[in-house]
């Protein structure tokens, strides 16, 4: 809008599913893995397990929120701008060669006030958002259903990530590392969401004085939240966040690398990430799911294996995922059999696994990721076990769950319709959104991300990790990581 000029990170309200991040696969000695060549570490850092949120004892942080009204949520908000700027005192001089100077204000506001308050310039009734002003220096945040529904279903400390996201607007408005045209407006967005993942790591490391953070269930829910506000329509020009998976690429990032490379994303660096991936469905009628039947599963399995090229493909069985095989168990809905080199499907169940949810409730969150290729993903993982022994691979450990994930993600990205090496015709191509139902999955269970067994690793940062991994460094960078 003319004169109004934002950041924000959340949509309005909108009928939704909830993203469920309970866990069934088996887990590896309770071991977590990561980018580093060190299954038991989670981006560098140790596994842990322990406390998550908010500290308790601590002093609340005595800062100044227009509006507020003294609750938890406005209490929790100051802590965590608190703990962020304290952050930014540090790494800003260092990055941008300048002093740090705090946001100008910040705003809080019930979006069931008649009238409201004004926010850039705007009246905020009826605002169920959060966001940086870009006019006045300016932080605000809706403390009656935004922030409460993030709080109750990521935990506190992802209510703490949307303002990270948001003071990383700050940040690149006062560094000048972004323009302010439209076509800038997702680099805005991916390098906000870097600057949040750098943050939740100073957060992990127990630097934060408000709050903690364990490498998993808590960060899992810290991506779980990225992954429930991304863009889901590629045809609505209003989506500038990205999808879940650049969102969550993005997040990992800064939480890997720090916020140095957050400083230095830009267009080029974005387009690169986007490369061949679909980004818009052909037809504005394509909703992008196809149908798991017996029929698409051969169809998918015989794409896969165009892709993957093996000497002695595997053979496929649509009987039931439990093969009786002698030296594997079965892990349903999909399982690989290594002594026979058998695909076993139970199609069924692949097919309900499949399936989107529809809304059950009026919910915040505009993201529905469930669907297609939260069955598909499990083929293409079963069939690179087939790879693996091929290779001579071990098929029984951390670091084949993670090739498993990893590879997936390599085909993943063969699939695209895009891709420089097409496939024949008739083959099943990748859509818009599928490669975020592959993340909402690696979150939830990680069976896209486990051994032959169906042992997988507990974190869900290093299963989306090896994804994200396959998909943009290729074959070769899967086989060098996940080595040994």
């Amino acid at each position: 809008m003319a004169g109004r000029q934002w950041a924000v990170s959340f949509g309005v309200l909108a009928a939704v599913a909830s993203l469920v991040l309970s866990g069934c696969a088996r887990e590896i000695g309770g071991a977590a893995t990561s980018i580093y060549d060190d299954p038991f570490r989670v981006a560098g850092l140790d596994a842990t397990s322990g406390p998550s949120g908010a500290r308790t004892g601590v002093p609340d942080a005595p800062l100044f929120i227009e509006g507020g009204d003294g609750g938890v949520i406005d209490v929790a908000a100051a802590n965590a701008i608190s703990d962020i700027e304290e952050y930014w005192s540090r790494w800003y001089p260092e990055l941008f060669g300048s002093p740090f100077e705090p946001v100008s204000g910040l705003l809080s506001w019930d979006p069931f006030d008649t009238g409201g308050v004004a926010f850039c310039g705007g009246s905020t009734e009826r605002l169920v958002n959060a966001g940086y002003c870009v006019d006045d220096d300016t932080i605000g945040w809706d403390r009656a259903v935004l922030m409460p529904q993030v709080a109750e279903r990521f935990g506190v400390v992802a209510m703490v990530f949307v303002l990270a996201h948001e003071y990383g607007h700050a940040i690149q408005t006062a560094a000048g590392t972004v323009g302010r045209e439209p076509a800038d407006l997702i680099v805005r967005e991916q390098q906000a969401d870097c600057y949040a993942g750098a943050f939740m790591r100073h957060v992990a490391e127990g630097n934060a004085p408000h709050f903690r953070l364990n490498t998993s269930d808590g960060l899992n829910n810290v991506l779980a939240s990225a992954v429930a506000i991304g863009d889901t329509d590629p045809h609505n020009p209003a989506n500038v966040h990205g999808s879940a998976f650049e969102r969550v690429t993005a997040t990992q990032i800064g939480f890997t690398d720090g916020p140095a490379p957050c400083a230095r994303m830009d267009a080029k660096e974005v387009a690169s990430r986007r490369a061949d991936l679909p980004q818009r469905f052909t037809d504005a009628a394509d909703d992008g799911e196809l149908p798991i039947t017996e029929a698409s599963v051969r169809a998918f399995v015989d794409s896969v294996g165009q892709v993957l090229a093996l000497d002695e493909a595997p053979t496929l069985s649509l009987g039931g995922a439990d093969l009786g095989c002698p030296d594997a168990r079965a892990t349903d809905p999909v399982s690989y059999c290594p002594s026979t080199n058998t695909i076993g499907v139970d199609v069924a169940e692949l097919a309900r696994r499949g399936t989107p949810e529809e809304p059950t409730r009026q919910e915040l969150f505009s993201a529905n990721l469930t669907g297609d290729y939260n069955g598909y993903v499990l083929l293409v993982s079963r069939y690179t076990l087939a790879l693996q022994q091929a290779r001579g691979d071990d098929l029984r450990s951390p670091r084949t769950a993670l090739r498993a994930a990893c590879l997936s993600g390599v085909v993943t990205r063969a699939l695209s319709p895009d891709h420089p090496e097409r496939l024949a015709a008739g083959s099943v191509w990748l859509s818009p959104g599928d490669l975020d139902e592959a993340v909402s999955g690696l979150l939830s269970d990680g069976l896209a991300a486990s051994d032959v067994d169906g042992r997988t690793v507990p974190s869900g940062f290093s299963r989306v990790d090896a994804f994200r991994t396959g998909v943009l460094g290729g074959e070769a960078v899967c086989e060098g990581r996940y080595s040994g």
